[in-house]
């Protein structure tokens, strides 16, 4: 029997942050090089007074091995808050203990206690991991589409 565990993390737990959203990158393909992300960024903008994100870690066997990261949205539609997923990650030795369906009950126990109406998220076309949120009731959003500013179309676009 394995002990599962899923908790806030804490600021102490920045470096694990970091290792898991470098393991993330490398399941999508990427480079770590492309992650920079730094323990000092996780501190900055993830602990304290005026944070941006929040992280759920899964631990297995006292083991960080999985992660969410996620922050609030709002809907000025229906006037309520929701609750964006922007990374859910478990490091492949340790998926098939459930931690990624743990991970997403307790992102909707928290969307619920915070009163959100949506629960969203984004997944790369090509991840397997869509079926696993076809599965669990989310629904892909056809009608819309994702757009992005860079950082270099931000700062000219504010020029």
């Amino acid at each position: 029997m394995t002990d599962k565990l899923i908790r806030p993390a804490i600021s102490g737990d920045a470096a694990t942050i970091v290792s898991l959203v470098q393991s993330l990158a490398v399941y999508e393909n990427e480079p770590v090089s492309t992650v920079h992300l730094t323990e000092a960024d996780v501190l900055r903008d993830g602990f304290g007074d005026s944070a941006r994100f929040e992280v759920l870690l899964a631990e297995l066997d006292g083991t960080a091995v999985g992660f969410a990261l996620f922050f609030h949205n709002y809907s000025t539609w229906l006037g309520k808050p929701g609750l964006y997923l922007e990374d859910l990650y478990v490091e492949e030795p340790a998926r098939g203990h459930g931690l990624g369906l743990d991970l997403m009950r307790e992102l909707a126990r928290i969307a619920d206690e915070r009163g959100c109406a949506r629960f969203e998220l984004s997944v790369l076309n090509w991840n397997p991991t869509r079926e696993f949120y076809h599965r669990i009731g989310f629904e892909n959003m056809d009608e819309w589409l994702s757009y992005r500013l860079d950082e270099a179309g931000i700062q000219k676009l504010a020029r």
